[in-house]
């Protein structure tokens, strides 16, 4: 069982946590992996009640599917229980880099080589 599983049979899964979850499932357009698994998606913050703010980077300041990206992060947050609204922030400090953010599986697929040498 998944930590995440644990936390949601135990009752103890934050608002937090369920974003995140939901995150998981938003795929970035052009690699076709999830955005989160790539390490662009950098923090999940509850403001209010049900408010939340997303960090998130791209993996180019100048990705021509910026627009998009932020949407699809928007709808699955805004899709996620307990989330009355969204607000998403695109930022580039520190500057997306695959090869310390990214899983292993993602870094491998990308050729980031041996895990071991990390």
């Amino acid at each position: 069982m998944s930590e995440q599983q644990e936390k949601q049979a135990q009752g103890q899964e934050t608002l937090k946590d369920r974003v995140w979850a939901s995150l998981k499932t938003v795929i970035e357009p052009e690699l076709g992996v999830p955005m989160v698994d790539l390490g662009l998606i950098y923090d999940v913050e509850e403001i209010d009640d049900g408010h939340v703010h997303i960090k998130m980077t791209l993996t180019s300041p100048f990705c021509p599917m910026s627009g998009y990206m932020v949407q699809l992060v928007e709808n699955a947050a805004l899709e996620t229980d307990g989330v009355s609204s969204a607000e998403v922030e695109v930022v580039f400090d520190p500057p997306w880099d695959p090869s310390t953010m990214a899983t292993d599986e993602i870094k491998s697929m990308l050729g980031y080589g041996d895990p071991m040498e990390w």
